[in-house]
């Protein structure tokens, strides 16, 4: 009789335990798992103003890095980053530009922001250039004795990104440098030579963030063509009542406006420059859903056009 209650209290409580979880059984990150890349990321972001040379091109550039603390020339953060090199707007200071710079190295991702091509006559080819000579530049640090870089950089990780005139020249960069291996940029203007023709290159994953309100490098006339240009993998966000200068950290002689703020749009431009680079430069699987998913194609503030 004991033997048999024994039996039956076993069995109950078999029945109500959960299953032992094996690895297998682990689901993937979700959304609601992951940190939201709106906000700043985990690191302080440190800056640098330098002169790189390399690939026989020499600038300066601004470089926003995962730092020990906040500020200039603070020491980088233990670990090894990827970096992504940032074209800036035409007659744009890349100083138009710091809080996005800062906020992608908040998320642990090295950015290199040269200055060069900033007067009335830029040449697009040369920027393109330049913002793959600051890749290089990067790499090269990695194994530089002395350098801030060295030991701190994924070489095998690296991005394009910019504005505008810059947007445009990270689509030629990127047809370039067999390297890189993930663009996001900010109302990508049409380039000479063309970015719409470079784009029918590229194989990598792109995402073109705009604005429908833009009046300078509008949808029509810039993104879209460099999209439906464009093989698989790649996006078109859209930031509903979103504006070309509104991507920038403050306005400048010629700009428009849009039927958003400044404060509304760049919190969203930041998160959608973020993701992208999670997911396709350091492969963290979690924003798969942000960039993908439901979030993303029901997103109220950004329209949504891709192909995986």
């Amino acid at each position: 009789m004991l033997r048999r209650v024994a039996v039956a209290v076993a069995t109950a409580v078999t029945l109500v335990l959960p299953a032992p979880v094996t690895t297998a059984a682990v689901a993937a990150p979700t959304t609601a798992s992951v940190a939201d890349p709106t906000n700043p990321g985990g690191y302080a972001a440190g800056y640098v103003d330098t002169t790189v040379s390399a690939a026989g091109r020499s600038f300066s550039a601004r470089i926003y890095y995962p730092a020990t603390a906040a500020g200039s020339g603070q020491p980088v953060a233990a670990g090894r980053f990827p970096a992504v090199a940032f074209g800036h707007g035409f007659l744009q200071s890349v100083s138009k530009y710091y809080s996005t710079l800062g906020h992608l190295a908040s998320w642990g991702f090295i950015v290199l922001a040269p200055t060069s091509q900033g007067g009335l006559s830029p040449n697009h080819s040369a920027f393109a250039d330049d913002l793959n000579a600051a890749l290089t530049w990067v790499v090269t640090q990695e194994t530089t004795a002395g350098s801030r870089f060295a030991g701190h950089v994924r070489t095998d990780k690296l991005g394009l990104s910019g504005h505008s005139m810059g947007g445009g020249a990270s689509i030629l960069a990127a047809a370039r440098n067999p390297r890189v291996g993930a663009v996001a940029n900010l109302a990508a203007a049409e380039t000479n030579p063309s970015a719409k023709a470079a784009a029918t290159t590229l194989t990598i994953p792109v995402r073109l963030i705009a604005g429908d309100r833009d009046t300078i490098a509008g949808v029509a006339d810039h993104q879209r063509p460099i999209y439906t240009a464009k093989p698989p993998t790649k996006q078109l966000r859209t930031v509903k009542g979103g504006f070309h200068c509104g991507f920038m950290d403050s306005g400048s002689l010629f700009c428009d406006s849009g039927g958003i703020s400044r404060a509304a749009q760049l919190p969203l431009s930041k998160r959608l420059l973020t993701e992208w680079f999670l997911l396709y430069l350091t492969g963290d699987a979690g924003y798969d859903d942000a960039v993908w998913g439901a979030p993303a194609q029901n997103d109220p503030q950004v329209g949504f056009e891709g192909v995986r």
